[in-house]
């Protein structure tokens, strides 16, 4: 696994049943977010039959679940292990884009968006298409899905699983939230190129100067802009590292989280809209896009926000 979310939605996705009577989940070595996400959730109760391995370099040799869908290091593994079954966790709004690409057809290759392929990367993706078309498919995820795409995928012979993150849901929690009324989810949009940095500092700190912030940086998110927000007086940063789907369980009534178009709005909202948490996406304003963000794709991003 290569993101904290990912890590979590394998324990889900075992908890599930989808991943047999035994799951090993393998971080990747090097990523202090996966070993803080390993701390956490080895503090937790775990499924019966599920191990959290310890992280390492080299991928393993056969791999059933994974998060990443587009990496060229997991399409290559499918195809030289040719596992009985693959079963795809939540990795962002990656997954939207993954069930787009599978309902279009066998023939579109597994690339990200804005990701410009060469001629061998893209026989790769196309290889990987196929072989996900031609066996046993499993896209397990909590984001919400259209039913006319959803209806695509499943005609296309591949199963389409929803979760409500029913294991974490059920875990104890072993300590409080921030103190402050609102917490701010940091955002990878800026290091992205997609929204101007400028701007989108400027609303932290006039937040700040309202009320007192938690601040949870996102963990792909400038460590320069971390350190200029952390200046800002009335913001409290935390440390990046286990997801917010963690982190932020001991949020209570009357306190609000605030986000840039994220996947963890949704998961959140799940998580914490029982307990009358608010948890809002910010609207971006149309000065805050940089060129880079094309019409289709700032849609895209919130209207899963929405």
């Amino acid at each position: 696994m290569e993101s904290p979310l990912q890590m979590l939605c394998a324990v889900e996705a075992h908890h599930a049943g989808l991943l047999g009577e035994r799951t090993v989940v393998v971080p990747r070595a090097g990523q202090r977010a996966l070993e803080a996400t390993r701390r956490e959730l080895a503090g937790l109760d775990l499924p019966e039959g599920l191990e959290l391995d310890a992280p390492r370099e080299r991928m393993p040799r056969r791999v059933h679940a994974v998060g990443d869908a587009f990496s060229g290091r997991v399409q290559m593994r499918w195809l030289l292990s040719a596992p009985s079954r693959v079963v795809v966790v939540d990795d962002g709004l990656a997954t939207l884009r993954l069930l787009e690409l599978l309902a279009a057809g066998p023939y579109r290759p597994l690339v990200r968006a804005r990701h410009r392929a060469g001629a061998a990367r893209a026989a790769l993706g196309l290889a990987a298409a196929l072989r996900l078309g031609a066996g046993s498919t499993a896209v397990f995820t909590a984001l919400p899905v259209r039913e006319e795409l959803a209806r695509a995928v499943r005609a296309r012979g591949i199963e389409l699983a929803g979760h409500d993150f029913g294991w974490l849901r059920e875990q104890p929690l072993s300590t409080p939230g921030p103190a402050e009324r609102t917490v701010v989810l940091g955002t990878s949009l800026v290091r992205n190129g997609l929204v101007h940095r400028d701007r989108y500092l400027r609303w932290v700190s006039e937040l700040a100067a309202g009320e007192p912030l938690a601040y949870y940086p996102h963990r792909r998110e400038d460590p320069v802009d971390v350190a200029v927000i952390r200046e800002r007086p009335g913001v409290t940063v935390h440390e990046a590292g286990a997801p917010a789907e963690l982190t932020l369980r001991g949020l209570d009534a009357g306190q609000r989280v605030l986000s840039l178009p994220s996947t963890a709005i949704t998961s959140l909202r799940v998580l914490l809209g029982a307990r009358g948490v608010e948890v809002r996406p910010v609207d971006v304003p149309d000065d805050w896009w940089t060129s880079r963000a094309a019409p289709a794709l700032r849609s895209h991003l919130m209207g899963v926000a929405g």
